[in-house]
């Protein structure tokens, strides 16, 4: 009797030390991938940021041309903006001093022919580093940006002196000068309805051109559920106008799409998507107009890249 009570309390003592040592192994393990998510989060948070705006100062924003009862167009672009100036003012505040090395600026192309909107956008060429980043100075960033912005569009829609919009021109000729920065996030946002237009940079090679029109998807006679068959068939699309953007990621907000042709949203985001593909770029997400309350999660995220 002495000899079966002696093995159960034998057992019972070596069962205890057993799940003591399984509950460390099992904590120690946790700890681990902890400090490996911390690392990573850590890693994130000290990234630096250089985002650009690329903005589509055409007559698309004609409240008269192309008014909008819900909500103007010039309206959700400031409405963008303002997400866009948010995210960045929220990574920076976020960062630790000596990590700092943070940009964000605004670029139209062509430049506007009004001097005081290339004044103010000078303004906009905003860095922030271990110089300057007071947190007085990140708080300020995003009311800059909501008040001059207001500014620029104020005097685009008063100029009504629209000269169209020359993107195609932008990624040959300026987009690695302007848009790339060594050893950062390069997040390049393009706020445009989608179609293309420049009256000095205006030309086609076989099926492939530098710009995008309600008359040029007509002509193709893409108004049809064969429309991306007849689009791959003839090799329809834009100019490549660079070749390795692989260290740039692409937002475009805004497309707005002839109501002439159900499929015409669907033929704009194909002619973008095949032409960031053909240039490499490194991520892209291209998205129809919405209200900004709407748009706000959208560009955060993308931003953030969640």
């Amino acid at each position: 009797m002495k000899n079966i009570f002696k093995f159960f309390y034998t057992f019972i003592i070596i069962l205890f030390f057993s799940s003591c040592k399984s509950d460390y192994k099992s904590g120690d393990s946790s700890t681990k991938k902890e400090n490996t998510d911390s690392k990573i989060e850590k890693k994130d948070k000290n990234e630096n940021y250089n985002i650009s705006i690329l903005i589509d100062l055409s007559d698309r924003i004609s409240t008269t041309k192309y008014p909008n009862p819900t909500m103007e167009y010039y309206q959700r672009d400031l409405g963008y903006i303002n997400s866009i100036s948010e995210a960045f003012s929220y990574h920076v505040r976020n960062k630790k001093i000596m990590r700092m090395n943070d940009n964000i600026q605004v670029f139209f192309n062509p430049n506007p022919l009004n001097s005081e909107i290339n004044k103010i956008s000078n303004n906009l060429k905003i860095k922030v580093d271990k110089k300057n980043a007071t947190k007085e100075f990140i708080n300020s960033i995003n009311k800059t940006y909501t008040s001059e912005m207001s500014k620029i569009y104020e005097l685009a829609l008063k100029d009504n002196n629209f000269i169209g919009s020359d993107i195609w021109g932008f990624f040959q000729n300026n987009i690695k000068d302007y848009c790339i920065e060594k050893k950062h996030r390069n997040i390049l946002i393009i706020l445009t309805d989608g179609y293309i237009f420049y009256k000095d940079n205006n030309f086609k090679e076989d099926n492939e051109s530098t710009y995008l029109t309600p008359e040029l998807i007509r002509s193709y006679n893409l108004n049809n559920k064969d429309w991306k068959e007849t689009l791959e068939t003839k090799k329809i699309g834009y100019l490549r106008a660079n070749d390795d953007l692989s260290n740039l990621e692409v937002l475009v907000l805004g497309i707005n799409p002839s109501k002439n042709n159900p499929y015409e949203g669907k033929i704009i985001k194909e002619f973008w998507s095949n032409w960031f593909r053909e240039m490499n770029v490194k991520r892209f997400e291209i998205k129809e107009s919405a209200l900004p309350s709407n748009m706000d999660k959208v560009i955060k995220e993308f931003i953030e890249n969640r």
